[in-house]
């Protein structure tokens, strides 16, 4: 089982963008961030959700395991739930064609203050702007 947490942060006045991975599996954890081209919220969490996944690819998960993506984007997930989003179609379809990959994925909300590793993460990297 994995839990892969993931959080955009944005500067409204700067309009520096980054992000934030928390990747969980036996007991360990990986902790990742990047700044990314300055864009929105919105299509920061996607671009967050979408290098989460890239990075379990990256590090060779076995795609049997059982991966809980936990976002606090409730656009994410539910796009992700209907497989369609007006304004995110490519950002949706790049992103369940690499859940694909994985046997279970199962994608949870969750509020803010259950994913404060992965928005500190994002916050630190939007600091060494």
């Amino acid at each position: 089982m994995i839990k892969l947490y993931t959080d955009a942060a944005v500067n409204q006045h700067t309009g520096h963008t980054a992000i934030g991975l928390l990747i969980v599996h036996n007991g360990k954890q990986l902790q990742l961030n990047d700044v990314i081209e300055p864009t929105n919220n919105h299509e920061a969490e996607f671009i967050a959700a979408i290098t989460g996944f890239e990075k379990l690819i990256d590090l060779k998960i076995d795609p049997t395991e059982i991966i809980f993506f936990n976002t606090d984007s409730k656009i994410v997930v539910d796009s992700l739930n209907k497989q369609y989003a007006k304004h995110f179609e490519t950002y949706v379809d790049q992103l369940l064609a690499l859940q694909d990959r994985f046997t279970t994925v199962v994608n949870t909300w969750i509020p803010d203050s259950q994913n404060m590793g992965a928005h500190n993460l994002a916050i630190q990297a939007l600091h060494s702007i």
